[in-house]
């Protein structure tokens, strides 16, 4: 009976660990943000879960997007670009066209919750943060915007929806591989 008893429990022990060994995943991709290099910001797994700003997903991931899904089956779709060893990792940002003020198009000023905003004026002139300066091009058939800054920054390209007084914005955050501290 002792002999059934430990043979019955090395193999509840096995099947055990060999559930939770194929139910974590394996790590594929992880990526952090340029500036914080050794912070991880996404990390991808074969299973098709991912852990994206400290939350828990699923994914699923294409050419040109990241789909996360959350436990309320919500989506975010994420673009992104590869540059060789090198993401572009573009995330949605919400601005709401300041009070009472006439736009046309992109044309005004736009400001998130947090204070951050963008204007742009019919000149083709732009402020970020209201310590950025340039100009913008505008490609409507990409829903695109070109950001050529005064100062000696890599011009960016923004993503944008436009629906009345709300600018959504996929802007890009450069990534690179997670460095080991």
């Amino acid at each position: 009976m002792k002999k059934v008893l430990k043979t019955t429990s090395i193999l509840t022990m096995l099947i055990v660990m060999m559930t939770v060994s194929a139910g974590c995943g394996k790590k594929t991709e992880s990526w952090a943000y340029t500036h914080e290099p050794t912070e991880e910001a996404i990390a991808l797994y074969d299973n098709g879960k991912a852990v994206f700003k400290g939350e828990k997903y699923t994914y699923t991931k294409d050419d040109e997007y990241i789909t996360l899904t959350d436990k309320d089956k919500n989506e975010t779709k994420l673009r992104y670009e590869m540059n060789g060893d090198t993401m572009t990792l573009y995330e949605k940002s919400t601005y709401k066209l300041s009070s009472e003020e006439e736009h046309d198009g992109l044309v005004g000023t736009w400001t998130q919750d947090n204070g951050w905003s963008y204007v742009f004026t019919k000149d083709g002139e732009f402020s970020e943060e209201g310590i950025f300066f340039g100009h913008y091009t505008v490609d409507e058939k990409d829903s695109c915007i070109k950001l050529m800054y005064s100062d000696p920054i890599e011009d960016a390209y923004l993503y944008y929806t436009l629906n009345d007084d709300e600018l959504v914005i996929d802007y890009p955050w450069p990534m690179i591989k997670t460095q080991q501290n």
